[in-house]
């Protein structure tokens, strides 16, 4: 490669659960990004910055494209939508075994035309014989994206091939950011959204989608890090079941989470979770705002 340095914003896109989080947090081998089975997890753009050769790659971490009449879901695509219109090249994620139906649905909502590739994901859960007949399907549509290229988190994908052809697209520009760090976000956003993680893995139904989680304080010492966070709710009901009989439930999501913050900050981790019930916040635009989703 050039000496010249490249740089540039990626926004990373798909329907909810495609698989945008995982790749994300495979490509720069650290746990960033919030990964959930459930739909519609990441709320918000989260930056990921990974550095190949001379070429700065801001990945953008988008919610999953979806209509909904809910204000939360809104937010979440307007999120998605800002993120394709600022980039300079998208990662359109596919899964697989998805009909081009979801494809369709992008070309429509990229009104800015901005280039892009698609990654084929999920590729390790068929026979090459399906893989083969998805690329045949997306050669219809050859002249709208740049690349295609299968990819597989579980049979460890060449991430050096995927950052070169990202950064063939990329134009000449200096890097945006300190070529050491991981993220642009804060610390303390990422904690919030690894104990958000783990009220999605510990709870079930409607309740991931009800909650959010506030970090009240951080405090940093040499050798030990302390978090204390409110989880939001919006009624009383949700509230019992977060906390679980004799706080059993709670204790297991704070136990979760502060795993995750261990593994990432690198230092043992004290997290107290209090669960507070903020009637109907996931409807209400001026309550969105104080949690910091603002329109």
């Amino acid at each position: 490669m050039s000496c010249e340095q490249k740089a540039g914003f990626v926004a990373v896109v798909g329907r909810p659960n495609a698989g945008k989080s995982s790749l994300l947090n495979f490509f720069v081998g650290e746990k960033i990004a919030m990964v959930s089975h459930k739909a519609n997890a990441t709320r918000k753009r989260l930056n990921i910055i990974a550095m190949h050769d001379q070429c700065q790659i801001i990945f953008v971490d988008t919610p999953g494209i979806h209509e909904s009449e809910r204000l939360m879901n809104q937010f979440m695509l307007e999120e998605a939508l800002k993120a394709m219109g600022d980039a300079e090249l998208i990662l359109f994620l596919s899964p697989v075994t998805d009909s081009l139906s979801e494809y369709k649905n992008f070309l429509k909502l990229n009104k800015k035309k901005i280039p892009h590739i698609v990654l084929l994901t999920k590729v390790d859960e068929v026979r090459n014989e399906k893989i083969l007949s998805k690329i045949m399907e997306f050669q219809e549509y050859q002249d709208q994206f740049l690349e295609l290229i299968p990819v597989s988190i579980k049979r460890g994908t060449d991430k050096s091939m995927v950052f070169s052809t990202i950064c063939k697209h990329l134009p000449t520009h200096p890097y945006y950011y300190d070529p050491e760090i991981l993220t642009t976000d804060k610390m303390k956003d990422i904690y919030k959204e690894l104990i958000r993680e783990s009220i999605f893995d510990k709870t079930s139904k409607e309740i991931p989608y009800f909650s959010d989680v506030v970090i009240e304080r951080v405090e940093e010492q040499p050798e030990l890090e302390k978090i204390y966070a409110q989880i939001v709710v919006e009624k009383k009901s949700q509230k019992g079941i977060i906390i679980g009989k004799d706080g059993e439930n709670l204790r297991r999501i704070g136990y979760n989470a502060r795993k995750s913050i261990e593994q990432l900050n690198g230092k043992k981790t004290f997290l107290k979770l209090f669960v507070v019930v903020k009637h109907g916040w996931t409807k209400d635009k001026k309550s969105l705002g104080e949690l910091g989703y603002n329109f």
